[in-house]
């Protein structure tokens, strides 16, 4: 049984067209997740649209419009296992429109594949992707150089070497160390160096990318700490009720608890949990599950609340302080600025109040008291007002749901976590 074996997310993160869908693809073509009638009922339909090269990616993009366009657009989660865990998939959108749901993907990821394309190497969304992945708690990670088959002359060691190098500084400026990553050659379309030996890479004698898969460490599920799940989606399914889905952080979820969502304050009982279509007895850290609870309504609960124990309910913030740092703003952040929030599944309008402490970014050292603004690469210590109800934690207390991503303007602004809450009498 697969549920013997541990279990960890996995995202797929990089630049648009990169060819992450692709690597996702053969991944579960490659372990036996994907029949082979099902991969040539793809290409034939590719080949017919005149995207040839997409039959993989259709394994993950199931969404028509994302056919049409070539892109992924929601988070979707497919399962594939190695002879030592069982993954779920979790494929994060790479085009800048969809930065939002890569948050609440990766957000979710215990380790992360960096797709990186060889011919065309560091993008500006490998950065922005680099430094949420690190910010968002993704500890570990391969980086798969894709498309070697593209490069001029085709898999070409010097070009691979090039994008190792530029790959390297990068995760390194982000805080990532030498043992947290390993970087990988691949041809996703062509299969090259994915499980086998990448013939045409002769070359080559590190890890096959499957083996560097394998090679992931489970992170320690935080059984002991109070349930916290946010929620990602809610539905109302004939026969059964409301199912809200999401992924437990902490703590474990039972059939028969009293669980109440913040900040909706609704309480209900939790009747049937399910992971992949399954009844399951439990659900613990990591596991993406749907749950029937009785008592709440499907309007009652949304994307962006976070349920608990009823008796320990998520906290709701009137303010809360933050450690931050500035990574990508056109001019400078100041008190009254009031930007989107991506905190675990919610996003939410909040407002700087205070800029308390200018931080060395580095160091952590108090620079200077009181800053009148914040500009790129600036550490800040803030204190801030979400503009409407807010479920969030202290980072030191749930790591998982104390981090956050600042988005305006399309792009990510910056990133930071939660030190102190004031608390919102509900």
């Amino acid at each position: 049984m697969a549920e013997d074996k541990p279990h960890m997310n996995l995202v797929f993160i990089g630049h648009v067209d990169h060819g992450k869908s692709t690597l996702v693809g053969r991944t579960l073509f490659e372990t036996g997740e994907i029949p082979d009638h099902v991969i040539e009922e793809y290409k034939k339909e590719a080949e017919e649209k005149g995207k040839g090269t997409f039959a993989y990616a259709w394994a993950m993009d199931q969404l028509e419009e994302e056919r049409d366009r070539g892109l992924t657009i929601d988070v979707m989660h497919k399962r594939f296992d190695t002879d030592k865990y069982f993954f779920t998939i979790i494929d994060a959108p790479g085009h800048q429109d969809f930065v939002k749901n890569m948050i609440t993907g990766t957000s979710q990821a215990d380790a992360a594949v960096l797709v990186v394309a060889a011919p065309e190497g560091v993008m500006a969304q490998t950065r922005e992707h680099t430094f949420l992945a690190k910010t968002l708690g993704v500890d570990q990670l391969i980086v798969a150089v894709n498309k070697m088959d593209a490069t001029k002359p085709e898999y070409s060691e010097d070009r691979f070497h090039e994008v190792e190098d530029e790959v390297t500084k990068l995760l390194k400026s982000v805080g990532y160390q030498d043992s947290q990553f390993d970087i990988i050659p691949v041809s996703a379309l062509k299969g090259d160096n994915i499980t086998r030996d990448g013939e045409q890479i002769e070359w080559w004698d590190g890890k096959r990318f499957l083996e560097g898969i394998n090679n992931f460490d489970v992170p320690e599920k935080p059984i002991n700490k109070p349930l916290r799940l946010p929620i990602q989606d809610v539905y109302s399914i004939t026969g059964i009720g409301t199912v809200p889905v999401g992924r437990v952080e902490t703590g474990v979820m039972t059939p028969g608890d009293k669980v109440t969502f913040m900040p909706a304050n609704a309480t209900g009982e939790v009747k049937s949990i399910e992971e992949h279509h399954e009844e399951v007895p439990k659900a613990e850290p990591g596991d993406n599950v749907g749950f029937n609870v009785r008592g709440v309504g499907k309007d009652d609960i949304r994307r962006g609340d976070v349920c608990g124990p009823a008796d320990e309910p998520p906290t709701v913030a009137e303010t809360f302080t933050a450690r931050i740092i500035v990574l990508d703003h056109p001019s400078v952040v100041t008190e009254g600025y009031t930007p989107v929030f991506h905190a675990h599944t919610s996003q939410v309008a909040c407002t700087f109040i205070e800029l308390q402490k200018k931080l060395d970014a580095k160091t952590g050292e108090v620079k200077e008291e009181n800053p009148d603004f914040l500009k790129n690469g600036e550490a800040a210590v803030v204190k801030v007002k979400p503009t409407r109800n807010l479920s969030i934690e202290r980072v030191e207390e749930f790591s998982e749901l104390g981090r956050f991503a600042i988005r305006d303007m399309g792009q990510t602004v910056a990133a930071g976590q939660v030190i102190d809450i004031e608390e919102k009498e509900m």
